[in-house]
């Protein structure tokens, strides 16, 4: 399964994604689902990164993607627009896919700008 989570901060601004695992639809390399989720996730971190300018607390290895942004620019509009189609889009793919993509939202309650695998 391919978990993916947006987080929003207390004033409901988007303000992390992490996501964990293989949507096992298929073998590794040839799994179109898995494929098709992080194709979205890369484009997010490159919109955010390259388009938009903003520095990203991020870590990345196979199976896992945690990015987090700074405060400061959560009220930014193109990132409110690359972060939120990547999850219109992850959304749509989990629907379409429920047995190999879960996507949930949540509040993020915590002050420290790291995602809770880091701890």
């Amino acid at each position: 399964m391919l978990e993916v989570t947006f987080y929003r901060d207390a004033e409901d601004r988007l303000s992390a994604v992490f996501a964990r695992g293989h949507a096992d639809f298929d073998e590794y390399g040839q799994d179109i689902v898995c494929a098709a989720v992080s194709a979205i996730l890369q484009a997010l971190r490159v919109g955010l990164e390259m388009y938009a300018g903003i520095s990203l607390d991020a870590f990345q290895e196979p199976g896992e993607l945690h990015l987090r942004w700074p405060e400061s620019a959560r009220d930014d509009a193109a990132l409110r627009a690359i972060v939120t189609t990547a999850e219109l889009s992850v959304e749509r793919i989990a629907e379409q896919y429920p047995e190999q993509v879960r996507l949930t939202r949540e509040h993020d309650r915590r002050a420290t700008p790291r995602p809770p695998a880091w701890y």
